[in-house]
């Protein structure tokens, strides 16, 4: 059966949204992506993972399907998670703008294209805004044209990293002007971004944004594609990365293995793996007498993604978030 899956055009969406002490509302969204209003499953598209986090507030549902049917899951999901999630009594200490916070698309292979990708993005972001009244969104990535700004850039420009964004100075690339209720929307494309978290044994933010500064690509010395914050997290800080894919085959600066990697468009891309970020955080933290206690991927890596999701849709298996523990053991 897996055969029947080879060749097929999969893209993935980490839907994020700003939920995630309600776990029955946030299953509600991610099987909105997989069933009609009438409870009719749709063909090739399954649910991989839920990852919620309290403190922060947010959930990650990743979205996997074919690109000629994304639009139409991640659509529907982003419509009920606006529908049950009203910005104005959200708490978290994650930083954040919209009930839909993110909607990236990417590419699981070399079967679809930068430009396929773009075409379903921008469609996401305007069918948002046209079914979901008083909605807005700020593109990056490969929609971002003809610029193609990057994600951590688009939220400085939108004010997302302040502790209390000002919607109304916001301009939004399609929609109206952000409102109070869904706030702000961030949709793009781009080659795939893992998310990282490491933890340290502290309560001390400080250190941890010492240590973000140290690894984040922007820093000399930093680690290529990996965008960084350090957040209070149940009783420790948390250095939360998001993993970009970059271009080529860099070598790690601690060990000479090639990073893991990938193809689009016939373009080699590899990413930043969780063993060397750990590593080096470790490293950052121990020099200030402070441990780590563990490493948590948000979902996966691009190559897992691909795989579990060939499986999934293989054996025709879409909430294979309640099944993954038991099939990867």
């Amino acid at each position: 059966m897996a055969s029947s899956t080879l060749g097929r055009k999969l893209v993935a969406c980490l839907l994020n949204v700003s939920e995630a002490r309600r776990k029955d509302l946030v299953e509600t969204v991610a099987k909105a992506a997989l069933y009609s209003t009438e409870g009719v499953r749709r063909e090739g598209t399954t649910v991989l993972n839920i990852f919620n986090d309290h403190d922060y507030n947010r959930s990650v549902i990743t979205i996997v399907a074919s690109i000629d049917s994304i639009r139409e899951a991640v659509l529907s999901a982003c419509e009920e998670a606006c529908g049950l999630i009203d910005m104005h009594a959200h708490t978290g200490v994650h930083p954040c703008m919209g009930a839909v916070d993110l909607i990236p698309i990417y590419p699981l292979g070399d079967e679809v294209g930068v430009k396929d990708c773009a075409q379903e993005a921008l469609a996401v972001a305007q069918g948002l805004t046209e079914r979901v009244q008083g909605t807005s969104a700020f593109l990056f990535g490969w929609v971002d044209s003809p610029l193609q700004r990057g994600l951590a850039q688009r939220r400085k420009e939108m004010g997302w990293f302040k502790k209390t964004p000002d919607l109304g100075a916001i301009r939004s690339d399609i929609g109206p002007r952000p409102q109070k209720r869904y706030g702000l929307t961030g949709v793009g494309a781009s080659p795939y971004v893992m998310n990282c978290n490491v933890t340290i044994d502290t309560q001390d933010v400080t250190m941890g944004h010492s240590i973000a500064a140290a690894i984040r690509e922007s820093t000399p010395g930093g680690l290529p594609g990996v965008q960084v914050l350090a957040l209070p997290h149940e009783g420790t800080v948390e250095i939360a990365c998001n993993v970009e894919s970059v271009k080529g085959n860099p070598s790690s600066p601690l060990t000479d293995e090639p990073w893991p990697s990938f193809s689009i468009d016939g373009q080699p891309y590899s990413h930043a793996p969780a063993s060397l970020i750990t590593a080096r955080v470790a490293e950052l933290a121990g020099r200030q007498g402070v441990g780590v206690k563990g490493t948590a991927l948000v979902g996966f890596t691009p190559h897992e993604c691909r795989g579990l999701a060939e499986f999934a849709l293989s054996q025709g298996i879409a909430e294979f978030w309640k099944e993954q523990y038991r099939i990867r053991m």
